[in-house]
């Protein structure tokens, strides 16, 4: 494209990325940042099952507790999309570090607190860390890799998502099973130490540095506004168990007025030639990224919560110990970590068929579970469920990676960290309605009719309903890629692939 047809669009198209050189450190370097990444989203769920015993040990109130889950939910989803635009701004190598220092830091700090106000700060302070952490390896993976290879990191990196929320409670089980005793709740924190600093050894000798572009600039009025729109939408989510979603409801309508202002500043800012922190040309002009982000986040409504439902239903139920509880969701864990790898060297192949396909098991998987909790003999059917659970966990594999992949493929290099912050802050959110309507739900029913199996099977099916419209949503973009490939037959693969590129060829 040369210069004169470049200045008749205005100038207003997204930089294409520079050449590409591969890192011999990448593949190493990956393992790093997927170690780390590990540890941040573990412990959104592995603390839910040591609730009651740091309850008992640090004499806390219910409401109190719950921040100790809630809070590090929070700072988590409000720091990812400006961690990120630091990260490309800046050196992502030097936010990880950092950030992945501080989680070290306060994870010790949360093992060793005295008392409850000291726990919850030391959460608040971790979550946040972790949120700078977290966009930063999907913008390494983006920096490092491209083409088939980039394919394949993804695929490790979905399955560290996927078994990395799915595996909280059985590994917060058995630390609590090896660590007996009143201060065992501690090890859940202590873990993350040893692991933490061999992982900043490693990161500081295989780690890239980012070249620096000159994008320098940070759009503070968009972080303050982005800041209060994801927390007055988090907010009362986060506090739904001590009735938020009641006393809070008018911070839903806030939140989505001022998010409408921010996005509004944003376009305002590009029309300007300005640097915003996240650019709307993103949703408009990368193919994939919108669907992708949509699809992520309605699925991570249902699956998030479903996780806290079945721990309740095993345990308060069926009176399993925690690890017993977490060892009965176990084969879904391993389901998805088998297909998320394979899923990563697929996708370039099968694209968004592997999500339809993955959505579809998914369904079906949690879907036929429900139906063996509720009528299959109480002796035998967490047993009965096993294999269907694992179902569900192959469909889950070949919907997370592959979905994280098409989102962020086609993204420049240099907006790698605000698109991925964009992309997990929409996870976030999901998260958090899930893991607060689920539970609620459960509770609701079980109130009403004392049914452990009823309970059950209502909040299974409000998770299904979510996941279906992820379904629907990968599956009309399914059928627009079909007709894409259908209008540009003929033309060059990239051109019918990408849009953008069209326009700019």
């Amino acid at each position: 494209m040369t210069a004169a047809a470049s200045a008749a669009h205005g100038g207003n198209q997204i930089p294409q990325e520079a050449g590409y050189e591969p890192d011999p450190h990448r593949w190493r370097a990956l393992w790093v940042t997927l170690v780390a990444g590990f540890m941040s989203l573990l412990d959104v769920t592995i603390v839910a099952v040591a609730l009651p015993t740091i309850q008992r040990d640090l004499h806390a109130s219910p409401a109190q507790v719950q921040w100790v889950v809630s809070g590090y939910a929070l700072t988590f989803a409000l720091a990812l999309v400006t961690a990120g635009r630091l990260g490309d701004a800046l050196d992502r190598r030097r936010i990880f570090l950092l950030a992945l220092s501080g989680f070290v830091v306060f994870s010790a700090v949360c093992g060793a607190a005295p008392d409850i106000t000291l726990l919850v700060v030391a959460r608040l302070a971790q979550g946040l860390a972790a949120g700078f952490m977290a966009p930063q390896n999907s913008a390494l993976i983006q920096q490092m890799f491209r083409g088939a290879e980039r394919g394949r990191a993804f695929g490790f990196f979905g399955s560290t998502v996927g078994i990395s929320s799915a595996a909280g409670p059985i590994t917060g089980g058995a630390i609590l099973a090896l660590a007996s005793g009143p201060q065992g709740w501690r090890w859940i924190f202590y873990v993350n130490v040893p692991i933490g600093i061999l992982a900043v050894l490693l990161g500081r000798r295989l780690l890239p540095s980012t070249r620096r572009s000159g994008r320098g600039h940070v759009d503070l009025p968009g972080v303050l506004l982005l800041g209060l729109g994801v927390l007055a939408l988090m907010f009362p989510l986060v506090q739904a168990d001590s009735g938020g979603l009641g006393r809070l409801w008018w911070l839903f309508p806030a939140g989505a007025v001022i998010l409408l202002v921010f996005a509004r500043w944003q376009r305002r800012l590009v029309t300007r030639g300005g640097q915003p922190l996240l650019d709307p040309r993103l949703f408009t002009d990368v193919r994939g990224y919108a669907v992708g982000a949509g699809v992520g986040t309605l699925y991570f409504i249902g699956f998030s919560g479903v996780w806290l439902v079945f721990a309740l239903f095993f345990q308060h139920g069926l009176g399993f110990t925690p690890l017993r509880s977490g060892l009965a969701v176990t084969p879904f864990a391993l389901g998805s970590a088998c297909a998320a790898v394979v899923a990563g060297r697929l996708v370039d192949r099968f694209g968004r068929l592997l999500t339809v396909c993955g959505l579809t098991g998914v369904i079906l998987g949690l879907g036929g579970t429900a139906l063996l909790l509720r009528f299959a003999p109480i002796g035998i059917a967490p047993w009965l469920a096993a294999p269907v659970l694992f179902l569900g966990g192959i469909g889950g594999g070949f919907v997370v990676s592959p979905n994280i992949t098409m989102t962020l493929r086609d993204v420049p290099v240099h907006m790698a960290g605000a698109a991925g912050g964009a992309l997990q802050t929409g996870q976030r959110l999901g998260a958090a309605m899930g893991t607060a309507a689920l539970p609620g739900l459960f509770y609701l029913v079980l109130g009403r009719s004392h049914d452990y199996r009823g309970a059950l099977d209502t909040a299974l099916g409000a998770a299904l309903v979510g996941m279906a419209a992820s379904l629907a949503l990968a599956t009309f973009d399914r059928q627009r890629d079909r007709r894409t490939r259908g209008t540009h037959r003929g033309c060059p693969d990239e051109v019918a692939h990408n849009p953008m590129h069209a326009r700019q060829t």
